[in-house]
């Protein structure tokens, strides 16, 4: 775990310029961590296709796309929201 914390922590500035590109992506993100509501089957799909769209970019946005990285995704969600919270202060 701690690994994937560090890859994304060392990569969260591309993947949060990939995540800002794509419109409406980062609030359905940051829905779970925001609202307490889970993501459907549909939104994590969709998350997940806009995630392997970005790994084009930022390869270490596949770690969400192999087996079990669903879970993973809260995480990345929370990196996110606190990086855009340091910028907007």
């Amino acid at each position: 775990m701690n690994y994937f914390r560090r890859l994304i922590l060392h990569n969260k500035d591309f993947i949060l310029k990939e995540v800002l590109e794509v419109r409406g992506l980062l609030d359905l993100m940051l829905k779970h961590r925001h609202s307490g509501k889970a993501w459907t089957k549909e939104e994590k799909a969709e998350i997940k296709l806009h995630l392997k769209r970005i790994s084009r970019t930022v390869p270490v946005v596949l770690i969400f796309l192999l087996p079990g990285g669903s879970l993973l995704l809260p995480f990345l969600a929370e990196t996110l929201d606190a990086e855009l919270n340091k910028k907007t202060i």
